[in-house]
């Protein structure tokens, strides 16, 4: 068997990267859950780098940067999730579905972590999940099949306009999907008030809170 080293090493990491057996973990971190149907819900954090989306309003650009973000063994990850306890894993990013998720999804499954996945639904989806909450940005919009998978719509207002460009999503997602708008957090003191008033109007929606930034937790 040959030695991995050089060129075969970079071909086995590449490899494992494609099968979903390493990911790019940017950050991990045990906390609740801020924002959305799950909020309040103790959940394991994992942070995905790159994105393909980049929105101007990310509070979390450092996660665009695969080449600063720690290529992580699914298994290393898991054994850390295990002593926390933790009943739910909230897969972030940046863009997660950029990658394979069977792997991660099936091995937290198998330890009977339910996985909840934060996407801008503009890529396939794998991996099996309990909750999809699925984000629509601007420039970049999701995929008809990411909307029809979608368990919540979570759209985020930054001005007026962006009630529209909600509804326009909410068209299309399916019956059972809960329906979220969000303040943008560093307009929420112009828009939050819009949003009540948005939301008496049309009560099929609720609003998302970022509370974990009201409580200064991760």
């Amino acid at each position: 068997m040959p030695t991995i080293n050089g060129k075969n090493k970079g071909l086995f990491m590449q490899n494992e990267i494609e099968s979903g057996g390493k990911l790019p973990v940017t950050e991990e971190f045990y906390s609740l859950q801020g924002e959305g149907f799950n909020t309040g819900k103790a959940s394991y954090f994992i942070r995905l780098a790159g994105c393909n989306v980049k929105c101007d309003f990310c509070d979390i650009k450092q996660a665009w940067d695969v080449s600063a973000a720690a290529m992580t063994d699914v298994e290393a990850i898991i054994e850390r999730i295990i002593p926390t306890k933790a009943p739910n894993a909230v897969i972030t990013g940046g863009e997660p579905t950029i990658y394979d998720l069977n792997h991660l999804t099936q091995s937290l499954h198998r330890h009977n972590i339910k996985t909840f996945l934060e996407t801008s639904g503009t890529l396939e989806i794998s991996g099996t999940w309990d909750w999809i909450c699925l984000s629509p940005k601007h420039n970049l919009h999701p995929l008809e099949s990411s909307l029809k998978a979608a368990n919540e719509l979570k759209v985020v207002i930054e001005d007026e306009s962006d009630f529209a460009f909600a509804e326009y999503f909410a068209l299309q997602v399916s019956g059972e999907c809960l329906l979220y708008l969000q303040p943008e957090w560093d307009r929420r003191h112009e828009t939050t008030d819009k949003i009540v008033e948005y939301i008496k109007k049309n009560p099929q929606w609720q609003i998302s809170i970022q509370s974990h930034k009201y409580l200064q937790i991760p």
